[in-house]
């Protein structure tokens, strides 16, 4: 398939009953160009597109269809508005407050090597050194602004839910993502906002039986942004592959 950026095809999707053109890439290639996006433009997206973003990653399976995700999408001034709301809090000192771990309590390698590596490559590309406190928080108060995305996807699931729902929340993610780069977008995955999970459930009326996941930056990359040249490493396929019975 000849490159994406060059070339691109037609796809018809389906919302609310309408059909709607959209730029497609093959799914294959959705998968390689994926990527965690930490600059975008301020071009807007249509809802007819976002729905259809959705409506095609309901198609990710779970446990006996039960379908748990949620999802907010917040946009223009409710976007804003909560954008500053987060602002505030960080600068009061708050968030780091997760109600649940992300990451865990005791490091191993090749984990956290990996996530050193990570943090101190896009930190060079962001001109950011050992110790730059005015620096580190620029960034963070950059990802709780989506990264300058006009759309924020909010991911929450009821409380009641056990581990199975957060695996099907992932797979709902990742097509939401998939989906995306279908149509000509990227996206950023955040789990900052969970850290923040007071703020923001109290600025989108969060019910208090639904928990907070993540949050996700959805829009238009930036191929300026600094942040963006960021190259990240996968690991071979025998770091995580076992073959058996061949």
């Amino acid at each position: 398939m000849e490159d994406t950026h060059q070339e691109q095809r037609m796809t018809i999707a389906e919302t609310a009953g309408r059909r709607i053109a959209a730029p497609s890439i093959d799914v294959l290639e959705a998968i390689r160009t994926r990527r965690s996006v930490r600059g975008f433009t301020s071009e807007s997206v249509p809802r007819e597109t976002i729905e259809a973003i959705l409506r095609l990653a309901s198609n990710a399976p779970s446990g006996s269809n039960i379908q748990p995700w949620r999802v907010l999408v917040c946009t223009g001034a409710v976007r804003d508005r909560l954008v500053k709301a987060l602002h505030a809090a960080a600068d009061r000192g708050e968030g780091r407050e997760g109600e649940y771990a992300y990451y865990p309590a005791q490091w191993s390698e090749p984990y956290l090597g990996r996530r050193r590596k990570l943090g101190w490559d896009l930190y060079g590309l962001l001109g950011i050194g050992r110790g730059d406190i005015v620096g580190m928080q620029g960034h963070e108060k950059n990802n709780l602004a989506f990264f300058g995305a006009p759309v924020g996807l909010m991911f929450t699931l009821e409380r009641q839910m056990e581990k199975g729902s957060w695996l099907d929340l992932g797979m709902f993610m990742q097509n939401v993502m998939l989906a995306a780069r279908a149509f000509g977008l990227d996206t950023c995955p955040q789990q900052i906002f969970a850290q923040y999970h007071r703020t923001v459930c109290q600025e989108l009326a969060i019910p208090e039986d639904e928990i907070l996941v993540c949050g996700m930056a959805l829009g238009h990359i930036d191929p300026d942004a600094p942040a963006n040249a960021l190259a990240v490493e996968r690991a071979p396929l025998e770091d995580y592959a076992r073959f058996v019975g061949w």
